[in-house]
């Protein structure tokens, strides 16, 4: 699977020392990117983090984060997870702005932060930003800097809540479609059954891992509830149906797999739940217009 960066390692890479100490209450820091000794931009290394970013940027950049690339030619929010690998390609030399990170443990008090959609969909993982937006941002990130700075005994409590401003902030600007929680209805609550269920098979890391529903009637089956109702509560609460989901996640797990890892097509294959290279290579070029050989050659050019 793709590389993991540690904490020790990224602090490593960007010439810092590890800053506040981790303890119970998890890890957290602060750093504005003028300070950072960014090393050089490099050849495009798609790697996972042991950690949660939040990152306001200003600059050229390219983010490739899970299946897709975001060119940005000014400022944006950024929010990466643990559980799917990156790439932050700089193009221009004048960056600016603030990364902040931390580890799940530094919010457990606060529920799970990995539920929340910039987290956890990569179409909600990267905002740019208005010249209005990035004033508001940047008034928010400097008083997380200087908070981490002061003295204050309860500092980190204070830290959580303008990080929860942040992300709360971020949630704001999504489409309504990513905000379906704990559902008011039955369509509603099968669609969120339905989402667990599909995302607790990713990502996948190891060559042993196979997918076990990759069908409309395994999901069904697990779900206890006919294979058509299933599918009119999906459409009706996402416009999808449950095959077009399916597809949708399994595609953008593969050009995943295909960017960050050496494993075969046949390896990748099976991971997924195909029984024949051959289907796989089938359901890749029908949904990506490609073949999983040339996608992958792609991303190394």
């Amino acid at each position: 699977m793709s590389s993991l960066v540690e904490l020790q390692t990224f602090y490593q890479h960007i010439n810092q020392a590890s800053g506040p100490v981790t303890n119970e209450i998890g890890h957290f820091n602060i750093f504005r990117i003028e300070d950072i000794l960014l090393p050089k931009p490099q050849k495009i290394t798609y790697s996972r983090r042991s950690f949660y970013k939040v990152s306001l940027i200003t600059g050229h950049n390219k983010i490739h984060y899970a299946d897709r690339c975001t060119e940005l030619l000014e400022s944006a929010l950024v929010f990466t997870n643990p559980t799917i690998p990156y790439f932050w390609e700089r193009i221009s030399e004048k960056q600016s702005g603030y990364v902040c990170i931390f580890t799940e443990p530094f919010f457990n008090r606060f529920g799970n932060i990995k539920d929340y959609p910039v987290f956890q969909f990569a179409e909600a993982a990267v905002i740019p930003l208005t010249a209005v937006e990035v004033s508001k941002y940047e008034a928010l990130f400097s008083r997380i800097f200087n908070e981490l700075q002061s003295a204050y005994v309860y500092k980190y409590d204070l830290l959580r809540n303008l990080l929860m401003e942040v992300v709360h902030e971020a949630q704001k600007m999504q489409p309504v479609s990513m905000h379906i929680s704990a559902g008011s209805n039955a369509s509603e609550r099968i669609t969120v059954m339905f989402a667990e269920l599909l995302e607790r098979q990713f990502p996948i890391e190891l060559g042993y891992q196979v997918i076990q529903l990759n069908t409309p009637s395994a999901f069904a089956r697990q779900l206890n509830v006919h294979v058509n109702h299933l599918n009119k509560a999906l459409k009706e609460t996402t416009g999808q149906t449950t095959s077009q989901l399916i597809s949708k996640r399994l595609l953008e797990e593969a050009k995943i797999l295909l960017k960050s890892t050496n494993w075969t097509i046949a390896d990748i294959a099976w991971s997924l739940g195909f029984e024949e290279p051959n289907h796989f290579s089938g359901f890749f070029k029908s949904g990506v217009k490609t073949t999983p050989q040339k996608f992958r050659q792609s991303t190394i050019d």
